[in-house]
């Protein structure tokens, strides 16, 4: 599991209340999973008595259910509605500020965020979706400031998944489910029997120096292979597949494929699917003022292709039909992506299916412009 020059190390269900302290006292704010309002959502915590102990979800097209395990995990479940760009890639955020004194009209940015967020269970695929929105938001001319801010200051602290979600696919992907980069300390959930320890790997300074403070022992052989064998399993009980080495050009000679109006049929451009996305990032911008006309703000927030709005240029809109809109985001997301960043815009967490209302599967309308029967496996 570890790099060959650092072991691997196992902490308890103790330590791991421990870590938390540590990393509140170098200063982060804990953001990890919490049950609300009937399903696992990322929020504050303070300690391990807020995550979902003993919880899971059940989880299919159109579908999202929590179950009790028969074990007490604090992370055996697979992803929820929301995902970390709801931190880093805020839903709604002022812009600046303008402000009028007689004459005089003064415009205040506002500042980037100063306090530093420490997530506390990123999934691989969570973290492939961050490296993603970096290229989108931080890797080119055009940097946003509150973004880099905000990911600058981040720790990520992530999690091999225990278990396969029903609709998640991100080993077509290869997005998961190992972690493999992009975290300061990964840890996998191990429980036999009455024993219920983490596995612990560290992948930057600040990892090491944070897992220096909580008490540790070497993992064994035994801990480490049962990891690896947990990894596997969850790897070859995925809820979907899709094949994705060819989808960029699958998709840009199918553009009138006649599936797109049998998926246009059931589409309810309700904007679910980009929502819940980890991501999307089209945002609209809002200005508004107070009745007397001195103090006025703008305010950027989440937007979505789906929208009749979104691609409204002088005259009307471009993309008028479910159709069109349909296709715009799923040809963008799995094909025209990868020419404007050079990866997919997918990583294989399942949301959009779980998520849409009226079951819309991704995977199916990949698999139906190939016209290959939904019962025949594809290759991973």
């Amino acid at each position: 599991m570890a790099k060959a020059d650092e072991a691997a190390a196992v902490i308890t269900v103790e330590g791991l209340q421990d870590l938390l302290r540590a990393i509140r006292a170098r200063g982060y704010r804990p953001i990890g999973p919490t049950m609300q309002n009937e399903a696992i959502v990322y929020d504050d915590i303070e300690s391990v008595d807020d995550l979902p102990r003993g919880w899971t979800d059940e989880q299919d097209g159109g579908r999202y259910r929590l179950a009790r395990r028969a074990d007490e995990a604090l992370f055996g479940y697979s992803v929820g509605p929301q995902s970390w760009k709801k931190f880093l890639h805020a839903p709604r955020l002022r812009l600046w500020t303008a402000e009028r004194r007689g004459e005089d009209t003064s415009v205040t940015p506002e500042a980037p965020p100063s306090d530093r967020l420490a997530f506390i269970g990123v999934r691989a695929c969570e973290i492939r979706a961050i490296e993603i929105q970096d290229r989108v938001l931080v890797g080119d001319l055009y940097v946003d400031p509150h973004y880099k801010a905000r990911r600058e200051g981040a720790l990520i602290v992530a999690l091999n998944c225990g278990k396969a979600g029903g609709t998640c696919f991100c080993v077509s992907m290869h997005a998961g489910p190992r972690v493999k980069q992009g975290f300061d300390i990964a840890l996998t959930e191990l429980l036999e029997g009455t024993e219920h320890v983490f596995l612990v790997e560290t992948g930057s300074d600040e990892g090491r120096a944070l897992l220096a403070q909580v008490p540790h022992d070497l993992a064994s052989s035994r801990e480490i292979d049962a990891a690896e064998a947990l990894i596997e399993q969850t790897a070859s009980s995925m809820g979907r597949q899709m094949r994705s080495d060819d989808l960029n050009e699958l998709l840009m000679n199918n553009l009138e494929h006649p599936r797109w109006n049998e998926v246009a049929t059931r589409c309810l451009t309700c904007t679910n699917c980009t929502l819940v996305c980890p991501t999307c990032f089209c945002t609209s911008v809002e200005d508004a003022s107070d009745l007397t006309g001195e103090r006025a703000e703008r305010w950027r927030r989440w937007d979505s292709c789906f929208t009749m709005d979104f691609s409204y240029i002088h005259g009307g809109s471009v993309r008028t039909s479910a159709k069109s809109r349909y296709r715009q985001w799923m040809t963008h997301k799995l094909a025209t992506w990868i020419d404007q960043f050079g990866s997919s815009g997918c990583v294989g967490c399942g949301r959009c299916i779980t998520w849409c209302p009226v079951g819309i599967d991704i995977t199916e309308e990949v698999r139906a412009m190939r016209g290959c029967d939904a019962s025949v496996e594809e290759p991973r």
